[in-house]
């Protein structure tokens, strides 16, 4: 599966991929913190172009201001917020676009320069083509996410922030296969490299990639603060209110930010995920021995590992210091950017299961 046509352009292109890939992850870390900040509805425009540059006069800060006065939220939540404090808020927001802008300049003119060369291959080409669609897919859903907050309530739709998450993490997720693809990674069995334990990465896969999802519903209903306990759930394992036929109603599941039970079922499920995948690490790790596992795949599930066992203290940690009345801003940034080192991990050891049939891949 030779993906690239020239050798002079396998390191460029590996360089390329690799940045944009380091991007990205920069950008889901920037929408960790504008979220947690509170600063997702401070720009009530998406211009694409005049967005780039921020407000430059006392003027032109102060028509920002009105606009945002005008929002949900400005009314319902921070009523109080004098024009140095939106500022604040404005700088993370601002970031988070131009951090994307600047994604799209870094991956189009090089792509533009590597096609004239005519170094790319066609399936190259279509991981690529890809690549581009799910970036315009995330960019566009982020608006749709935030005007969902510009409308009614004061912050945006917490089912839309997990698409958005979701979709950005996937987009992750797969410009990392892509550049695996053009790595020369290759195993040199006919088996599994993992043995018996190759059969729960699977598993692992998506457990982890749902648990992801859980995590963009915690943020967006904002549910440590319904239970900011630990091992139960402010004095239960399982609150009374999952059991209350009565309170199964997908207006319960709308009305998060009025009703407990969405918060209290996002939440239990986000554990319980979270000891399914313990689970089901412990029984892959333990079949490992089987297997003929060389240097990198030991690597790779050493790291998933120590990943998972820091995903599972910083979770802990960010749900305890909820109970203080604000998620702790650097606990609940870092527990999300582990998180995607952690399903790249096992987006990892997925690839090195599979790449033993596939053939011919030059190494760099």
């Amino acid at each position: 599966m030779d993906s690239i046509k020239d050798v002079k352009a396998k390191r460029p292109i590996r360089v390329w991929l690799l940045i944009g890939l380091t991007m990205i992850f920069f950008q889901v870390v920037l929408g960790g913190i504008t979220r947690l900040t509170g600063s997702g509805l401070s720009i009530t425009k998406w211009d694409i172009v005049t967005g780039t540059i921020p407000p430059t006069s006392q003027k032109a800060w102060e028509k920002e201001y009105e606009l945002y006065q005008q929002t949900p939220q400005f009314a319902k939540v921070n009523k109080e917020m004098d024009l140095n404090s939106f500022k604040k808020i404005y700088f993370w927001e601002f970031v988070h676009r131009l951090w994307a802008r600047s994604m799209g300049f870094v991956f189009i003119f090089p792509l533009i320069y590597f096609l004239r060369k005519r170094w790319v291959s066609s399936s190259l080409r279509i991981d690529l083509l890809l690549v581009f669609l799910l970036a315009a897919l995330v960019a566009s859903f982020g608006w749709i996410m935030v005007a969902s907050g510009l409308i009614h309530r004061p912050w945006v739709d917490a089912y839309k922030l997990m698409l958005h998450l979701g979709l950005a993490i996937f987009l992750f997720e797969f410009l990392l296969v892509t550049y695996l693809k053009v790595s020369g990674i290759v195993s040199k069995v006919s088996i599994s490299p993992f043995g018996k334990g190759g059969r729960y990465i699977g598993w692992l896969l998506v457990l982890v990639s749902f648990q992801v999802l859980l995590g963009g519903l915690m943020s967006g209903m904002k549910a440590g603060f319904a239970f900011p306990t630990f091992p139960k759930l402010n004095g239960e394992w399982f609150p009374s209110i999952l059991f209350d036929a009565s309170n199964w109603t997908l207006e319960n599941m709308k009305a998060y930010d009025i009703s407990v039970f969405a918060p209290a079922l996002i939440q239990v499920s986000h554990r319980l995920t979270a000891y399914v995948i313990i689970i089901f690490g412990s029984i892959f790790v333990y079949k490992v021995k089987d297997g003929p596992c060389k240097a990198l795949c030991k690597q790779t599930v050493g790291a998933f590992i120590m990943l998972l066992s820091i995903q599972i203290l910083l979770g802990i940690y960010t749900v305890l210091g909820c109970k203080y009345g604000s998620v702790p801003l650097f606990l609940g940034v870092l527990h999300q950017a582990v998180g995607l080192l952690t399903l790249s991990s096992v987006v990892l050891l997925w690839f090195l299961n599979r790449v033993r049939n596939v053939q011919n891949i030059d190494n760099i």
